[in-house]
């Protein structure tokens, strides 16, 4: 286990998340408008809305807009024909119900990563630890906040969740095969890599009957008409989703160069957001949220500092409170 990381005992009971800028602008002023927000690892450069129609809105989501949104996630993800996708409102509301997936037991998370699997897991009776044996276990691939990279072995449990919410800048590092294996949820994320997080939606990939319960306790129309239409057609974009990787990758690197001249140590992240080791953590937010950016420190770290990218109007501004 990482020294800086939560105990088993923590895991599950703090959920810190990226954002809060009320909670910034309460201490630090200003409005909204003013702020930039590098705490999340949204791309801040979003795909473009297609226009929509009258009924996106009006209309219940038939069986065609479902359809062509799963033949596109098909596509691009490249879903083994044994496994079956579930789109849902976020993969945030997929994360609260797989422990229903299995009785409660043992699940394995190592720390640090994303913290609302331990939390869902717990609320549900499980225990959580970050040790062999156990009947479930979650990979974020790659990791949350460190950008760690699992091996399919890693998936060892009866119940194995492999979270790939940031998996699309690097998709030649996907585990989507393990999707046609029973018990294996391969989850997918709509919102970091086409910059819509307000959309809300997401993917769990499985078995059929690995998905079934998950398909019963979301129930029917659980994603709105304009998600269906706008994810449709981002997922099939393929050309768009190409020139994206390479922007992220090389915004990542010149943050990277940007923050190590200021003395910060690289400690990981992916191209949407990257991780640093710094003297003292709350003191680089302070500095920052003084010019009014806004950045994500850990409640298990001191050192820990995690940027996402700026926008292209963003990097004068960052480089200026450096």
């Amino acid at each position: 286990m990482s020294p800086c990381a939560d105990t088993p005992a923590d895991l599950g009971k703090t959920r810190d998340h990226g954002g809060g800028i009320d909670a910034a602008i309460a201490r630090w002023g200003g409005t909204r408008a003013d702020w930039l927000d590098l705490s999340t690892g949204i791309n801040p450069q979003p795909y473009p809305l297609p226009d929509l129609v009258p009924e996106d809105w009006t209309a219940l989501p038939d069986r065609a807009a479902f359809a062509a949104l799963d033949q596109a996630a098909r596509r691009l993800w490249q879903v083994p024909a044994a496994a079956g996708i579930l789109a849902a409102p976020g993969a945030s509301a997929l994360i609260a119900r797989i422990p229903a997936l299995a009785p409660p037991g043992r699940v394995r998370i190592d720390a640090p990563t994303y913290n609302e699997h331990a939390a869902a897991f717990a609320a549900q009776g499980w225990q959580v630890t970050d040790r062999a044996p156990a009947e479930a276990r979650v990979l974020v691939h790659p990791n949350n906040p460190d950008g760690r990279l699992w091996q399919a072995a890693d998936a060892d449990a009866p119940l194995s969740v492999i979270d790939e919410s940031f998996c699309d800048v690097c998709p030649q590092q996907s585990l989507i095969q393990l999707a046609a294996q029973p018990g294996r949820v391969v989850l997918k994320s709509f919102g970091k890599f086409w910059g819509l997080a307000g959309l809300r939606l997401g993917f769990a990939i499985g078995r059929p009957e690995t998905l079934a319960p998950l398909r019963d306790l979301i129930g029917p129309w659980a994603v709105s008409g304009p998600a269906l239409r706008i994810g449709a057609r981002a997922l099939a974009d393929t050309a768009w989703a190409g020139t994206t990787r390479t922007r992220l990758a090389q915004d990542a690197r010149r943050l990277d160069a940007l923050m190590t001249a200021r003395g910060a140590e690289i400690a990981g992240g992916t191209d949407l957001f990257r991780l640093y080791t710094v003297d003292a953590a709350r003191r680089w937010q302070a500095w920052l949220a003084e010019a009014h950016i806004w950045s994500r420190i850990f409640p298990y770290s001191d050192h820990y500092l995690r940027l996402g990218l700026p926008p292209a109007a963003g990097w004068a501004r960052l480089e200026a409170a450096l």
